[in-house]
């Protein structure tokens, strides 16, 4: 199956509409049903999402879980940056001042993928916290807004493929994300729901 490449400048709108991304990438879908309302979903774009590097972009988890890649371009050429390694920091990343983005790249997913998120309202309102997860061969688990980039938990997602209880792993993701207080919400309360996020992804991906 190849690479399915989506343009930068394509809105959440399309993306609900698009037959390929509901087959390739329904938690991306999932994802772009709750960014903002509908004159934000045809205006709002996915490139704009990834560019803006607010750890509270809804689908920025989506792309960490599902292994993108960013393509950036400039006067001198064209690379490609794995999502997962392209936040430097709040709001920072490797993009240079003379690149844009033009492209993310996603790779063929293979297992069950899921996407939730909690905010004040169901739509028009910032995530407090949101998490996507694929579960597969391979297990991987995706948050946004419990640190200062989105952060792939990579050791609570090991305790789960190597048979852990869903408790073991609840140990492991608190010592890796790292929340804080602000207009939003608590740093307790994303601690909390990020605990039972892992344990509803893990028991709805059964």
């Amino acid at each position: 199956m190849p690479v399915l490449r989506i343009g930068a400048l394509t809105t959440y709108t399309e993306i609900i509409a698009s037959p390929l991304v509901r087959r390739r990438v329904p938690m991306l879908v999932a994802a772009a049903r709750e960014v903002g309302g509908a004159q934000i979903q045809n205006r709002g774009t996915l490139g704009g999402n990834i560019a803006n590097a607010s750890p509270a972009g809804d689908t920025l988890p989506v792309l960490a879980a599902a292994g993108a890649v960013i393509v950036l371009r400039s006067a001198s050429g064209e690379r490609r940056v794995p999502f997962n390694e392209f936040y430097t920091g709040y709001r920072t990343s490797v993009r240079q001042p003379d690149e844009l983005i033009t492209a993310i790249e996603i790779p063929p997913i293979e297992g069950r993928q899921w996407w939730r998120k909690v905010g004040t309202r169901r739509a028009q309102a910032i995530s407090k916290i949101m998490m996507a997860g694929v579960r597969g061969r391979e297990v991987r688990i995706a948050i946004g807004s419990v640190g200062p980039t989105v952060l792939l938990a990579r050791n609570a997602a090991a305790v789960l493929a190597e048979r852990g209880s869903v408790a073991e792993a609840q140990v492991a993701l608190r010592e890796e994300i790292a929340p804080q207080d602000d207009v939003r919400s608590t740093a307790s309360y994303r601690w909390q729901v990020a605990e039972n996020f892992l344990a509803q992804f893990w028991k709805e991906t059964e």
